[in-house]
């Protein structure tokens, strides 16, 4: 059973590109889930990478308790480079993340605006963390997902073909999303 925010553990959801939208799994969760709550980022639709970092900060400092972030796309970006420059103390909040279709900004195609958080912080992230990778993504080969994966010490997980995993592939609610999380968040409450 998920828990309410204040209470153990808290996800902190963190969109990409152009927020996500009603019918995105995790404006689902934030809808369904208790102890899911979104991290107002700001300038969806042209972010600027010090904005966004500087937001989920404040997001993760204000968390009445420890968190999990939940990250989407460039949601990811953005998460990786808070890791890489937030403070040891703060950091030390967050028990874990989830990142689900990190966006390759540094691909030669990738799109302008993705490609303003590039290049992507290289070294371990510094708490438990999955990335959750798709087959034929749009935005990052499985191959660059696999990659990013090594690069952050993040355990991969391969969901076969379900495209940029967003409203467009489909998900609903991803329930096998959803299970993840509950193993992360199970894993996290050892490190409470």
């Amino acid at each position: 059973m998920a828990q309410a925010i204040g209470a153990e553990v808290n996800c902190l959801i963190v969109p990409g590109l152009n927020g996500s939208g009603p019918s995105h799994w995790q404006t689902r969760w934030e809808e369904e889930r208790r102890d899911c709550v979104r991290v107002e980022l700001g300038r969806w639709s042209d972010p600027i990478r010090d904005l966004w970092i500087g937001r989920l900060e404040r997001a993760v400092m204000a968390a009445p308790g420890p968190a999990i972030l939940v990250a989407h796309s460039l949601g990811c970006l953005a998460t990786v480079w808070w890791a890489a420059l937030a403070e040891p103390g703060i950091c030390g909040k967050v028990k874990g993340v989830m990142l689900v279709a990190p966006a390759d900004v540094e691909a030669p195609d990738a799109h302008p605006l993705l490609r303003r958080f590039a290049s992507a912080p290289a070294g371990p992230l510094p708490f438990p963390a999955i990335l959750v990778a798709s087959h034929d993504d749009p935005y990052a080969t499985f191959a660059r997902q696999r990659d990013m994966a090594a690069q952050w010490h993040c355990q991969l997980i391969d969901v076969g073909r379900r495209g940029h995993i967003n409203a467009d592939s489909g998900l609903g609610s991803w329930p096998e999303g959803q299970l993840l999380l509950e193993g992360l968040i199970e894993r996290s409450m050892i490190r409470i």
